[in-house]
Parts: structure tokens; sequence; C-alpha cells
């Protein structure tokens, strides 16, 4: 349980109302959705940037909240106390930058290490390895990110990959409370922006790498990169592990003193990890490491290029939290593929079906050219691109299917708001030869499509959901799972 706090010592580093008769009112735990309110919470006000949470000060009280903390406006400037319905509403100024420090006075954490992951791709992986791996070397750990958050056995879901600041640190103090050693967290680039990990502190940081996603909210590419370097240069993180591999990486080793470079082949950094003798086969990736740590050999249950990188990230992190190498050696033959990454599905005389989350174009360009070394047949995509979001990497994404798969099947992947047929058309004007696409917009046919007119050697990818059991739809959220169509399909004989 969190330690309960008066309203006075919550709020002194903003402003003093211990002098007030509202002074004493025990804290318990903070509530940012009104709707979630119960008797005895906190409500916390905040101009959010869609919905402003003063609007439901009425319906928090109504619920039974014991006191509100809100954003101050012109009307009710900072330091104001108003009584609604004979409960405190105490307005502090730019609250939504301190939720992250309120939420850690009411929810410490004593002796607990935080590992931020941040990237476009392979934060899950990354999180969700790293967890594996501690997990099998004795010391108990948790994620928190896109596929839920708690321990692996027992995830519960989450809205967003990096969720409120609120929920954040409360959730790393229930999993402290529940003997987590460690966790495991995804950090996007909408969490650094908005502030909602600035409190936490970092045991390390790791960057995976960045391609084209979330121009929609970041505008250029340059914002979008120094969203994700504010993850070591503004918040407390006592180590960095950088892949260099990537481009963006490369450049940051060198503006990070401490930084640890991680590459697939030998670096000349001073302080690096790097991979050689590099080997991918259907039953997974064989490799030689050495550097900074020393040198070891291990083999991990994964398919392709990309996760070899994600495997070094996260030997390397564990490697520079002081895990034993030999350790990590004798246990990386027991990780498990992570839910909707890269996932295999087989069925005898039947084409093999891998379910990955790809949903941006340098993801879905790694994932065909990982599988272009195991096809021995055709390989196959199946795609889509989302609806109220990025348009232009749209085209970008038809064109790499096109240049990269030798048979590409268009569908929809949450169209949201948006004319599934008009996503669709932005796609096909990227493709030299539109006509040899297939459009099939129920991605359940769009398989069973595939799978019918597939050989026993080839391999299709379903791209874009990964561990999603759902379709957004413009008036509804319907249940799906690719993995649960790759399963029946497969089983039925399509």
């Amino acid at each position: 349980m969190s330690k309960e706090l008066t309203l006075a010592t919550l709020l002194s580093p903003w402003q003093d109302i211990s002098s007030d008769k509202i002074a004493n009112i025990a804290v318990q735990h903070l509530e940012l959705d009104s709707r979630k309110v119960v008797a005895g919470n906190t409500f916390v006000a905040v101009k959010g940037h869609a919905v402003d949470g003063r609007r439901f000060i009425p319906s928090a009280i109504e619920l039974g909240a014991n006191a509100v903390i809100a954003d101050a406006c012109e009307q009710h400037p900072a330091g104001t106390i108003e009584n609604v319905s004979n409960i405190p509403v105490i307005y502090v100024a730019d609250l939504g930058q301190h939720l992250s420090v309120l939420a850690r006075r009411l929810y410490p954490l004593s002796n607990h290490k935080v590992i931020g992951v941040t990237g476009t791709n392979g934060k899950t992986t990354i999180t969700q390895l790293i967890a594996q791996w501690l997990d099998l070397v004795g010391q108990k750990t948790a994620v928190m990110g896109t596929t839920g958050n708690g321990f692996l056995d027992d995830l519960k879901p989450a809205a967003n990959t990096t969720g409120s600041a609120i929920e954040i640190q409360h959730t790393l103090h229930c999993l402290e409370q529940q003997s987590a050693r460690f966790t495991a967290l995804e950090v996007s680039s909408h969490g650094l922006v908005q502030g909602r990990v600035k409190a936490l502190e970092f045991e390390v940081g790791v960057f995976s790498n960045l391609s084209r996603d979330h121009l929609d909210y970041h505008g250029t590419m340059e914002e979008y990169a120094e969203a994700k370097f504010t993850l070591f240069s503004e918040h407390k993180c006592h180590h960095a592990v950088i892949n260099v591999d990537d481009e963006v990486g490369a450049n940051w080793v060198e503006r990070l003193d401490h930084a640890i470079a991680v590459s697939l082949k030998p670096t000349q950094h001073q302080k690096a990890v790097w991979a050689k003798n590099v080997s991918y086969s259907e039953q997974g990736i064989s490799l030689s490491f050495d550097g900074t740590f020393g040198a070891g050999q291990l083999h991990v249950p994964l398919i392709g290029e990309f996760n070899a990188s994600n495997v070094m990230l996260a030997l390397t992190t564990l490697l520079t939290l002081g895990i034993d190498k030999q350790r990590l050696i004798e246990t990386a033959s027991s990780l498990k593929p992570v839910l909707g990454r890269m996932e295999l599905f087989t069925a005898p005389k039947k084409a093999k079906v891998v379910v990955d989350y790809a949903h941006t174009p340098d993801a879905l360009e790694k994932a065909l050219n990982a599988l272009r070394v195991h096809c021995e047949g055709q390989l196959w995509a199946i795609f889509g691109c989302g609806g109220d979001r990025d348009k232009g990497k749209r085209p970008m994404m038809a064109d790499i299917g096109e240049r990269l798969a030798d048979r590409v099947i268009l569908t929809d992947d949450n169209p949201r708001s948006e004319s599934p047929a008009e996503i669709v058309q932005d796609m096909l004007v990227g493709m030299q030869q539109p006509e040899l696409s297939v459009v099939e917009h129920n991605r359940f046919e769009a398989l069973q499509f595939a799978l019918s007119n597939s050989q026993a050697d080839d391999i299709i990818l379903l791209a874009g959901k990964g561990h999603e059991d759902y379709q957004v739809m413009a008036t509804e959220t319907i249940h799906y799972s690719d993995r649960e169509s790759a399963i029946q399909l497969l089983e039925q004989g399509a």
C-alpha cells in the first residue's frame, strides 16, 4: 500500500496550506479519471491535451472525492482554495508538469531498479527479454508497456505504451510491494514529452532505433528524435545502452559520455559490446559477443537480424546491471519469443505464418528482410495502415511490401474514423504495379486467401497487429486477433 500523506505534506513543494483547516486531510490514492473515483480518493483535475479534467470536478466530488487538486487558471490562480459541496479544491500552477513528482511523493520506491527502453521498434521485445532473462537468473522482474503491465505470466492490459505519470508511479510502487526487484519500462516519445516519467530514476536507459512514426504528433523526425533523446539528457539515467547500428544512436553515443555502444559488428567505441559470427536459422539465432564485459557465445530461439540486435541490447543491459555473464549465457536458450513479435505458426503441408506487430515502414522492411533469409518459396506480406495517423507512411509501406515480398495483400489495420478504401488508395500510390496486389479489407479473409493460394514452402507475414486482439472501426471496437486467425486457419487447413 502507498504511505498515507496529509494534503499539506503532499502539496508542500508547491504551496503552503499547513495553517489551513484542510491541511490534515489524508491522501491515500490519487485519481486522474473522475469516473474511477471512489470514496476517499483525491481527484487530480488536469487540463489535458484533449480533455480538461476540471470539467469533471463536480462528478468526482459526487462519487466521494475527499479533495481535489486542480490546474490553476486565470479564474482560479495558483494558491486559490475553493469550496465545492464542502470539498476543498486546491489550485496549483502547471499541475500537469508536477504529476510525476506528486505521484512519487505518495507512491515512493525504496529498493526497485527501473530500466527504461525507448526507440521506434523493439521496445516490447527488449523489455520482455530483459524480464525473462532476469527471471531466469532468479531476479523477480516486471514489465510495463504495449502488451500490458505486471509480471510476464499475469500482464494487465495497458491503455497506452507509457501510462499517465500517476499510473506509472502507482504501478511501480505496487510491483515493488509484490517483491519485484526490477521493472523494464517501455518509454514512448509521448510519455517523455508530456513529463509522464519526469520523476523516475532509471538505472539503465536503452535506445533501440529511430524510424518514421508519430509524425502526426511530433511534426518532424528531428523533433521526434530529440523527444527520445531526453530520456538520457533530461532524466535521471545512470547508464545508457545505445544501438550504434542505427544512425541516430551512433550520433547519440558521441553526445553521451557514459553510453555503452551496442553493435552487430565489431566497433571501435571505447565502451562497447558487439556481436560476431551471427547465424540465423528456423531454430533461432546463434552468436558470439565481445567487448567491455568480455567474450561469450549464446543461442536464442528468436527469428531475424533485428532480434539479434534486440538480444544484444538486452544482454548489454543485464551485464551493465552486474548480472553474471556465465549465468546469462547458460539461460539464453530458455528465452521465449515474445507474443505477437515475429511469432511463428505452422501446420503440416501449409505455408508458415509469422505474426508481427510491424506497423511502421522500418519495422515492415526489417521483418520482410528477416523472413527472406528463411524463405525457400514465395514471401507473402499482409498489412494495412492505421486511420487518423501519419498518412505519409502509407505509400512508403506499400512500396516496401511491393519491393521485398513476392505477393502483397493490403488489408485494414485499425481504420478508426477514416474510410478503409481511402486508406488503401493512399497506400496504392506508393506501388509501381498496384494491379498485382490484392485488396481484402477483412484481415481473416486476407489470411485465408493467402493460405489457400500458397505452397508449403512459402512464408506469410501477417503484420501490424501482433499481440492486439481488437480492430478499431469508425463507431466500434471489435474483437479480432491475427494470432487467433493463424491458429484457426492452420488447424482447419484453410
